[in-house]
């Protein structure tokens, strides 16, 4: 596996577990060593790797190895118990040449490191008193022995360094520090000084204000994340510089994959410390932790040159940069333009030609190249729509080294990437060329931009007048007078068509709306003719076009339909029947058999009545199999195991057929509540869908979406599936990358797969690693693409107004990045729109004229039922 995908964190780990079950000593420090390499190294993964080469170390040489894996492993995270494994197992060396001297460094570094840590710090400073002591042990005379000189100077100084450790210890808040208070009375010969009490009395009060957030951490669950944070606001106003950046550590410790915490303790270590190796160490440890975050390299990179790291450094950390795997195509931009910037700023401008130049030069032309090639190929889009870098190119080029000449090749580059219709792209060009061009080329743009300008021609025609008003002859202004007039004009026309478009569908949609409240009147007073069956009520559900019916519409609650997004397309159930209307015409029957149909029709029929004070006891069924049998039989069954059912009652059509939903009230709310967890169980071979019974005349706005439409960073979308790829597969797949809470496999209204999944993860880190790992993979010989869960958005944008505002064109932005979505066609199949009108339009403004030249009468529409119509809508 590790040879497929070398990132795969968890395979590293069984891995290591294997190798030290079996013994593999050899094979267990180099898998160790590979992943040490890639990865920063948990305490627990350290601990057992120090110890396992402890054992194994019995030469001098040896011993050096370890203590190189010390240091090692001190600098992945503030560990006080590796700080506490390092310094006992240098004692063990006190025997060598400056043996001492290096316990006492090394217990030293810890101190700095994790001495103040409030709660594990004590354990370092005891374990330091006792190797005193037992270095004050051995410069003890012989009993009955007079001391020389020496071994008296050599006592007091030992002595010396015990009382300074005590000291030094009681002026800090630690646990049990009186306990250490007291210990240092029972061991003193002398009396505490005042000032050691004054600052032991200091540190007891201190501690008492850090109870609270220590109190906080040990009962708080994982990943603690606000629990630290407001330790660290806490720290921040007493303004220590030790402790918070302490707190921070320990707040990384448990949260190395929080980006966002990483970004916080860099700014606070680039802000207040500046100490040059503590920075870049910050900052190292960030985005080996945090590879996949753009922000992080950004920052190291900033870092790297403020503290005057090498070129050679600095290039090879940006190399590394643009192999981290970044998950949008903007991040590629982004890296790339930090790049530059630091590449410009090395440049001497005074100098007509230099090296810098010529790799500044050369890294604009490589990112173009870099963004076209590597960032389209993966993510369909080069990310700098706008070519933001080779503007900034041409900026430099015009500015700073005065070569226009580049800067209008590389403007004509960019124009022909499509942004010579956006009119500040050419303005942005016209004030290049007004600042460091002339005049000829200021006045060519203009004519240009004028001819090509689609959204806003208004604006570059006012800077060409303005132009020539200020600086051309006659002549200039008569042709840009005479240009900026056809140009309007033809827009003006354009846009006098497009709001004749618009009134004339709005006029065509008045009158089908005037339409269907003629019919509903006219079914409304033919029904008042009839004399009613006593007792017997009567529904809108009853009549032929029940579905145009407010009576139907305001009991009918909303449902979801197939949609490849997370959130789902919602539309009324009724749209296959009653959407579009009848399939075809159909003979007209005899006054008396239309009679005796209806009376035999709704005789059968059962009628079905829902109570809407009881909407909370009841919830709406659908998607239902139309050929099931005894429906009311079938869903007790299933209903029974969320609660007592008090009744079900399916609804049927006219003609005695299952219209494949209903109504299920329960005896208890709770019971409903549970039912709602049934939503998407496959019935009879089609995903059931379970909704809360609402009144939509009442709450108008009532929407069942059961999935966020909007981005979640914990949560992942995968295409490219094998529609034979069950949730059991694909779990396996995706659990080795962290905890999954869930998976949904999209499918069609009939349950068959789509190719698609939702995977989500406990935390947007998981699921970040998680991309970076599985994108690209191969699932059963498909390659799978994986990407952080944003669904596109689905949502028409509002008509513009007749008259006025209907002038102005819409701003680009509004169609998104990728143009018009699929849901601003026309979902109506051509088989199925009315003939009767040939130049009439579509719901959604979508025109379907025939040939002007045909002169064959419309055909009749082919006779189709409701399955021929969700096929061929469903179809893929």
């Amino acid at each position: 596996k590790l040879s497929i995908n070398a990132f795969d964190y968890n395979c590293h780990l069984d891995l290591i577990k294997l190798l030290r079950q079996e013994g593999e000593l050899i094979k267990l420090r180099r898998a160790r060593q590979k992943m040490s390499e890639l990865f920063p190294l948990t305490e627990e993964i350290w601990l057992d790797w120090l110890k396992d080469e402890i054992k194994m170390a019995s030469e001098s040489s040896e011993r050096e190895k370890v203590y190189e894996l010390f240091e090692r492993a001190v600098k992945d995270y503030i560990c006080p118990e590796i700080w506490l494994e390092y310094a006992q197992y240098s004692i063990g060396g006190i025997g060598q040449e400056g043996g001492i001297e290096k316990v006492r460094s090394i217990f030293e570094r810890a101190l700095t490191a994790v001495g103040l840590h409030v709660t594990k710090g004590t354990a370092l400073w005891e374990a330091y008193r006792e190797f005193e002591n037992a270095i004050l042990e051995t410069a003890q005379p012989a009993p009955g022995s007079v001391p020389s000189p020496e071994q008296q100077q050599m006592l007091c100084s030992q002595l010396e360094k015990i009382h300074t450790l005590f000291r030094r210890q009681l002026g800090i808040p630690l646990l049990d520090m009186e306990a250490s208070y007291a210990e240092y009375e029972e061991w003193s010969e002398d009396p505490i000084p005042e000032t050691t009490i004054k600052n032991y009395k200091k540190a007891l009060q201190q501690l008492e204000k850090c109870k609270p957030y220590e109190e906080a951490l040990l009962s708080a669950e994982t990943p603690k994340l606000a629990e630290y944070q407001a330790y660290i606001d806490f720290e921040m106003k007493a303004g220590d510089p030790a402790r918070i950046q302490l707190i921070y550590e320990r707040a990384l410790a448990e949260n190395c994959l929080v980006p966002d915490l990483w970004a916080r303790y860099n700014q606070y270590l680039d802000r207040q410390l500046k100490v040059k190796e503590l920075v870049l160490s910050a900052h190292d440890r960030a985005v080996r932790n945090c590879p996949w975050t753009v922000g992080l390299w950004i920052r190291y990179l900033l870092a790297m040159e403020r503290h005057r790291v090498d070129h050679g450094t600095i290039s090879e950390m940006f190399e590394k940069a643009l192999n981290a795997g970044f998950i949008q195509a903007t991040d590629y931009v982004e890296i790339w333009q930090a790049y530059l910037d630091y590449l410009r700023r090395r440049v001497d401008f005074t100098q007509d030609s230099s090296k810098e130049l010529e790799e500044l030069r050369s890294a604009f032309a490589r990112a173009v190249e870099y963004l076209k090639q590597e960032v389209e190929e993966r993510f369909s889009e080069s990310g700098d729509p706008s070519c933001t870098i080779m503007q900034n190119w041409a900026r430099v080029e015009a500015r700073l080294c005065n070569n226009m000449q580049k800067a209008r090749e590389l403007w004509d580059n960019i124009m022909t990437k499509g942004n010579a219709k956006y009119a500040n792209m050419w303005l942005e060009y016209y004030n290049l060329e007004r600042a460091h061009g002339d005049t000829q080329h200021c006045r060519k743009a203009l004519h240009r931009a004028v001819q090509c300008t689609s959204d806003y021609p208004e604006h570059v025609c006012e800077v060409l007048l303005t132009l020539e008003r200020i600086e051309g002859t006659l002549e200039d202004w008569d042709a840009a007078v005479q240009k900026t007039e056809n140009r309007l004009a033809r827009v003006n026309e354009q846009r006098a068509k497009a709001a004749e478009k618009e009134a004339a569908l709005a006029k065509q949609e008045e009158e089908k709306a005037e339409q269907r409240k003629q019919a509903r009147a006219e079914k409304k007073a033919s029904k008042k003719a009839k004399k009613p069956r006593i007792g017997d009520k009567r529904k809108a559900e009853e009549d032929d076009e029940g579905e145009w019916g407010q009576e139907e519409e305001a009991e009918q609650p909303s449902k979801r339909h197939k949609g490849e997004g997370d959130g789902v397309l919602v539309e009324d159930m009724e749209v296959e029947t009653g959407l579009f209307g009848r399939s075809g015409p159909e003979k007209p029957d005899h006054p008396t058999n239309q009679k005796e149909k209806a009376s035999t029709s709704r005789k059968d029929v059962p009628k079905v009545l829902h109570d809407s004070s009881k909407d909370s006891v009841t919830v709406f069924v659908s998607n239902l199999s139309y050929n099931m049998a005894d429906p009311e039989v079938k869903l007790k069954e299933l209903f029974e195991s969320c609660g007592e059912v008090a009744e079900i009652r399916p609804v049927f059509s006219n003609k005695g057929t299952f219209r494949g939903y209903c109504y299920v009230e329960f005896k208890e709310e709770k019971s409903a509540l549970q039912a709602l967890g049934l939503d998407r169980k496959v019935v009879e071979g089609r995903p059931m869908f379970v909704s809360p019974c609402v009144d939509k005349n009442k709450n108008p706005d009532f929407k069942v979406f059961r999935y966020s439409t909007t981005l979640e960073k914990h949560k992942l979308f995968i295409s490219g599936l094998p529609f034979s790829c069950t949730k059991e597969e694909l779990e396996e797949v995706c659990k080795a990358h962290g905890n999954v809470k869930d998976i949904r496999l999209v499918t069609n209204r009939a349950g068959k797969p789509k190719g698609l999944a939702y995977v989500e993860y406990e935390n947007e880190a998981q699921a970040s690693q998680a991309v970076l790992k599985m994108d690209g993979l191969t699932v059963k010989e498909h390659v799978i693409k994986v990407a952080i869960s944003n669904p596109p958005l689905r949502k028409l944008p509002d008509k513009p107004e007749a008259g006025r505002a209907s002038q102005f064109a819409v701003p680009r932005q509004v169609y998104g990045a990728r143009g018009k979505g699929r849901t601003q066609l026309s979902m109506m199949p051509r088989a199925l729109q009315r003939q009767s009108n040939p130049a009439a339009k579509a719901e959604n403004g979508m025109v379907q004229n025939s040939p002007a030249t045909s002169s064959k009468p419309p055909e009749e529409p082919k006779k189709m039922s409701n399955a021929d119509f969700a096929n061929m809508l469903l179809k893929k």
